[in-house]
């Protein structure tokens, strides 16, 4: 019983010691998204102004470029 008990704390701890590391990672992912969501972002308001030095226009979000 007592070895029964043991392996079921043993494997508790495991699996504590697992869920706090997924929650760091997925914390770290979060913190990585909120970068690259601002940087897209940026690069989008970047493009915006670009192409409206260059056509004269503002292009609007949901417009496919001309190729599509």
């Amino acid at each position: 019983m007592t070895d029964r008990l043991d392996r079921a704390e043993e494997e508790l701890a495991h699996l504590r010691r697992t869920v706090d590391d997924l929650s760091e990672v997925v914390a770290r992912q979060s913190r990585e998204l909120d970068v690259l969501n601002r940087r897209v972002l940026m690069l989008m308001e970047r493009a915006a102004e670009a192409e409206a030095e260059r056509t004269g226009t503002i292009p609007l979000p949901d417009q496919k470029p001309p190729h599509w």
